[in-house]
């Protein structure tokens, strides 16, 4: 699955998306749970639609159980779509990038 380096750099744009991300790393996490940790800031109907555009883009992975959907932020692709922009946007610096193979993620095609 390849994102385009200016969709996800507009994907990241986003203040709110930005602050979700950060709370789904390394935990899973219904919809309420995100409301809830943002503070009551931003409303649920407005989490789901920022949690759909993650999930479109790949940077989230969802599990459902019973009606309840729990999303957990997807680290390897946030990793190979920062790697897409830097060869996109600086590729002389490219080669100071850490290669997913490097650190031990495989299954991933990391030319694209």
């Amino acid at each position: 699955m390849t994102l385009d380096p200016v969709e996800f750099a507009k994907i990241l744009a986003d203040d709110t998306r930005q602050e979700i991300m950060k709370h789904l790393c390394c935990v899973w996490l219904s919809v309420s749970d995100v409301v809830d940790r943002l503070g009551g800031r931003v409303n649920q109907p407005t989490v789901s639609h920022h949690l759909k555009k993650l999930e479109d883009a790949g940077l989230v992975s969802v599990r459902q159980e019973g009606r309840q959907r729990f999303y957990t932020l997807n680290q390897e692709r946030v990793v190979v779509c920062c790697g897409q922009l830097v060869s996109a946007f600086a590729p002389d610096y490219a080669s100071h990038v850490v290669r997913l193979s490097d650190i031990g993620v495989s299954g991933v095609d990391e030319s694209e």
